[in-house]
């Protein structure tokens, strides 16, 4: 009788033990379904964040442009590990991004995020940091420009891939005009390269200006072609207006460039009045914007709460602010700065807000999820902030949980 209870006893403690450890293996499964599920355009974070630090940088206060230039490059860092690990232990999920029309394009987030943020190391002073950051930009923006069509077009597993196109394609316009910026930036950096980057500018600018209009052009036949739903019509559509402002800033910083140039002199007046057009046209697509946010989410009570995408609503704001004020200074157009102002703290309240859901929903832990009724969401990826403390090792095998002992 007394072995039995000390063999109960001595069991009970094992199950007591085994369970304490298989608490810590729990959480390591969700930060590896995190890391696992980290959806392609996540990097639009380091995107609104460097954009919001740019224009801080530009209209004041300077405090809020380092403390956000700081968590830019603290979540580039964790983003950028947070990928690396997802190749090496989740390559089939990375392939299956790569195949999946409505997912793939977030992948040139990653290029304009290095380059948005290397922007405003170079409007800080040290358009070094800027160039080193351009180089993989401009080596992933390559492989994806080429790539990502490329596989579209060739591999695709149906006949149509109209129904998978969403405002993160117009992220691959985006990307192209980031290196139309930075190419612009560092011209002053270096002028005796001035014959190279100029056109390499221009160039990109181009590029970036006829994708925006081809992509668009997708967008509207996908909107009149297939049901509309609020699923379907999230935040990243906020890009059609994010687009047209960093092609404005690209063409602002093209005309910064010295008059003497070949290429500016053959395009100065071209680039100008495109950049003009892009800006109104961006204005014009913000309350339509706002109407469709209204409808998805009052109308069809669609739940607000956070998503990794909403990223893609802060970019756009923060990128019409910079755009705004820097067009207006090349083109002398006095009436843009005071709305450059507004557009600038609108974003810096988006901003917060994003930041502040993201934070409740990584206090309320893996757990927490989506308010009721919100489909479960691979890009719901939170818990990869913890990735530093996950060894590699422990995300590819996740014990199962062991049975109770019996009697």
């Amino acid at each position: 009788m007394a072995m039995g209870v000390k063999e109960r006893a001595a069991e009970g403690t094992a199950v007591t033990d085994t369970g304490a450890a298989y608490r810590q293996p729990r959480s390591t499964r969700s930060a590896a379904a995190a890391v696992r599920d980290l959806h392609p355009a996540y990097f639009a974070f380091v995107m609104a964040t460097g954009i919001v630090s740019t224009g801080a940088y530009l209209l004041g206060p300077r405090w809020l442009s380092d403390a956000l230039l700081i968590v830019a490059v603290a979540g580039l860092a964790v983003l950028t590990g947070a990928l690396a690990t997802r190749l090496i232990v989740y390559r089939d999920s990375v392939a299956a991004d790569i195949k999946t029309p409505d997912r793939v394009f977030g992948f040139f987030a990653i290029p304009a995020g290095l380059d948005v943020l290397g922007v405003r190391f170079a409007a800080g002073g040290h358009p070094l940091v800027a160039a080193v950051l351009a180089i993989p930009a401009a080596i992933l923006w390559l492989l994806l420009t080429y790539g990502v069509p490329a596989s579209l077009l060739l591999a695709r597993q149906r006949d149509s891939v109209l129904g998978g196109v969403n405002g993160s394609w117009l992220l691959w316009a985006v990307s192209t005009q980031s290196l139309s910026v930075v190419a612009a930036t560092l011209v002053k950096t270096w002028p005796s390269q001035s014959s190279l980057l100029a056109p390499v500018a221009v160039g990109m600018w181009s590029v970036g200006l006829v994708l925006y209009l081809m992509l668009v052009s997708l967008i509207m036949l996908r909107w009149l072609t297939v049901p509309m739903t609020p699923a379907t019509l999230g935040p990243p559509y906020w890009i059609l207006m994010g687009a047209t402002a960093i092609t404005v800033l690209a063409g602002a910083k093209i005309l910064d460039l010295p008059a003497a140039l070949p290429v500016v002199r053959a395009t100065g007046g071209f680039v100008e009045g495109f950049s003009f057009a892009f800006w109104a046209f961006g204005t014009w697509w913000i309350p339509l914007l706002i109407i469709l946010g209204l409808w998805r989410h009052a109308r069809r009570h669609w739940p607000l709460s956070y998503e990794p995408t909403l990223w893609s609503v802060v970019f756009p704001l923060g990128m019409y602010s910079v755009a705004t004020l820097s067009y207006g200074m090349a083109a002398m157009l006095s009436f843009m700065e005071p709305l450059a102002r507004f557009m600038f703290w609108v974003a810096v309240a988006a901003w917060s807000a994003v930041a502040a859901a993201f934070l409740y929903r990584l206090a309320r832990g893996p757990g927490g999820g989506a308010a009721a009724g919100t489909p479960a969401s691979p890009a719901d990826s939170t818990a990869a902030i913890r990735l530093s403390v996950v060894p590699v090792a422990a995300l590819r095998r996740v014990p199962e949980p062991p049975p109770h002992p019996v009697g």
